[in-house]
């Protein structure tokens, strides 16, 4: 399944099974089988249905969304290992602890209401009728350090466009982690059909407005007072980058 393709059933009970699933993150098969009330054989023939046309995937009895976003990919710098890949859901803890550990030394808005929308849906990846969302991760030791996010309305008049976010932990920064992300989320960008990706950044943030601008974005726009940190207006600086 495409995460430009908005996801179509053939069934209330198909769509039943994939919306819980969507919302849920993980769920267990036997676990979903309770909670939905279905008839087995029924649940059995769309389940099988919905793997087969690419929605959903399983994994030792475990189900979840079926997206397809790319490779894992090993880089080196100096004596350090690390790999890019897509998030998962069992990335959630690491996720949400690197965005939060990156937000507590830098203000970066957007990327806290993320995590606040992670804890609140439980959920890595979201692809539903009004929109979707994803990660690549880089670890270090199977240790999320870095990730960079999209989130890709579903709306028709937005569908060009995507948000991305990317950070780093301090620990782990000048070795070219953030630059890696930020390209992998760029490439998928272009692959997918994206005419922009863009990213709004308080004033205040020197280090993310010059990383940006190193890597080709542009200043869009700027919102005058946008944020207020510390009880003082800040201004909101609109990145972008055509693919």
């Amino acid at each position: 399944m495409g995460v430009t393709e908005r996801p179509t059933f053939s069934s209330e009970a198909s769509k039943q099974i994939y919306e819980y699933v969507e919302r849920h993150g993980t769920v267990k098969r036997h676990r979903l089988l309770d909670v939905l009330s279905l008839p087995a054989e029924e649940f059995q023939t769309h389940l099988e249905a919905l793997k087969a046309n690419g929605y959903l995937q399983e994994d030792g009895g475990t189900l979840q969304i079926d997206f397809e976003f790319g490779a894992v990919t090993e880089y080196e710098s100096g004596d350090l290992e690390f790999v890019i890949r897509p998030g998962r859901q069992n990335d959630f803890d690491g996720l949400i602890e690197t965005i939060r550990d990156v937000t507590a030394e830098e203000t970066y808005v957007v990327a806290e209401t993320i995590a606040e929308e992670l804890l609140y849906e439980d959920a890595v990846t979201r692809h539903n009728s009004v929109k979707s969302r994803m990660f690549f991760v880089a670890t270090v030791d199977g240790e999320v350090v870095g990730w960079t996010h999209l989130d890709l309305p579903q709306i028709d008049q937005l569908q060009g466009t995507a948000q991305q976010t990317v950070g780093v932990r301090e620990e782990y920064r000048s070795h070219g982690i953030g630059s890696k992300l930020l390209q992998r989320g760029i490439e998928w960008g272009e692959a997918n059909g994206f005419r922009k990706v863009y990213n709004s950044i308080p004033i205040t943030n020197d280090r993310a407005l010059e990383f940006l601008t190193e890597h080709g974005w542009d200043t869009e726009a700027i919102r005058r007072d946008h944020y207020e940190i510390d009880g003082e207006g800040v201004d909101e600086v609109m990145m972008a980058r055509e693919l």
